[in-house]
């Protein structure tokens, strides 16, 4: 691994993809850089199913993230011409953004989707009277992104937002990224015949399956979580006819987030 500086330190990492059906190694340097106006395209495909199959203001929810350049990262191949995005990772607050039409329609998805009564009074305040205190973890990459990208695509968010507590140009700023908690929405396959969300069932099959190995983390030091029904048309595979696609809804205090690095690195480490 290596440095580069595009405006501020982001790291480079040389991956290769091995495939049963190719012959030799593909390989490929990642590099990771500030979101600018030009990563439109790509940010919006990666997040098209973000809030399942609802239509809502995607764009302009890709613009926020793309106007907040000090924190958040997209992933591409480095001296790549069609510079396409394979990962973005962004964290909004929450009360910053609270008269965003795309923040107003994602909150209304998020109170609609959850049945659980005794979530339902927590969310409403996370969303509420305490948004200004939240941040709102944006993590969408392609399938195959190399997972020893995560641990520094995780540790260069949690800096940015640290530092950012320091160096923005404003206090209200400034007080923007101190976040108390965060929030995150990702997506889940689940057992047909699952019962609670670990262990297996009576074939031996995992209850859930994580697409993202960060969640199963996030979830195990979560203050709470809920899980729904996702519609829009997922890829399908034979490991998976006996798994349904469930969006996860996870709030985790801030105060967690350093043992979460550690953690994230053990587990890609092993």
């Amino acid at each position: 691994n290596r440095l580069l500086n595009n405006g501020k330190d982001k790291t480079k990492q040389s991956e290769s993809s091995d495939s049963e059906d190719l012959e030799g190694v593909v390989q490929a340097d990642f590099a990771f850089f500030d979101p600018k106006n030009s990563d439109f395209h790509g940010v919006k495909v990666l997040l098209q199913t973000y809030l399942d199959n609802k239509q809502w203001g995607l764009s302009g929810f890709v613009d926020l993230i793309l106007g907040q350049p000090t924190v958040g990262t997209v992933v591409k191949i480095e001296d790549d011409e069609d510079e396409g995005v394979y990962s973005v990772v962004s964290a909004l607050n929450l009360g910053r953004y609270t008269d965003s039409k795309c923040i107003i329609e994602l909150k209304d998805y998020l109170l609609k989707v959850c049945r659980d009564m005794d979530i339902i009074p927590q969310l409403k305040s996370l969303i509420g009277e305490r948004a200004k205190d939240v941040g709102l973890i944006v993590s969408q990459r392609v399938v195959n992104l190399p997972p020893q990208l995560l641990p520094p695509l995780y540790d260069s968010l949690f800096d940015e937002v640290n530092w950012a507590t320091e160096d923005e140009p404003t206090e209200e700023l400034r007080s923007s990224f101190r976040f108390k908690f965060y929030l995150i929405i990702s997506k889940i396959y689940k057992h047909k015949n699952a019962v609670g969300d670990k262990g297996t069932t009576k074939n031996g099959d995992e209850n859930v399956i994580y697409i993202k190995p960060e969640d199963e983390l996030f979830l195990e030091f979560c203050s709470w979580s809920f899980s729904f029904p996702l519609h829009a048309q997922q890829v399908t595979t034979d490991e998976l006819k006996n798994y349904r696609p469930m969006g996860l809804v996870m709030a985790i205090e801030a105060s967690k987030i350093s043992i979460f690095r550690q953690q994230m690195h053990s587990l890609i480490d092993e």
